[in-house]
């Protein structure tokens, strides 16, 4: 069970980031309104996988 939500937290941290470098692409008013929520969404994600590493690798 803990593999699964290690390996659902890693694909969530990628797509995080690709919705992030599209709006980066984008630019304008779209990047205003979903770049910074795009990057912390993605920093909330690679927290969770590392702490869920830690704890499977522990």
């Amino acid at each position: 069970m803990l593999k699964v939500l290690c390996a659902i937290s890693v694909l969530a941290t990628f797509a995080a980031l690709g919705f992030g470098l599209f709006c980066l692409y984008k630019g304008g008013d779209f990047n205003k309104k979903y770049g910074n929520l795009a990057m912390r969404m993605r920093i909330g994600f690679q927290f969770a996988s590392l702490a869920l590493l830690y704890v499977m690798l522990r």
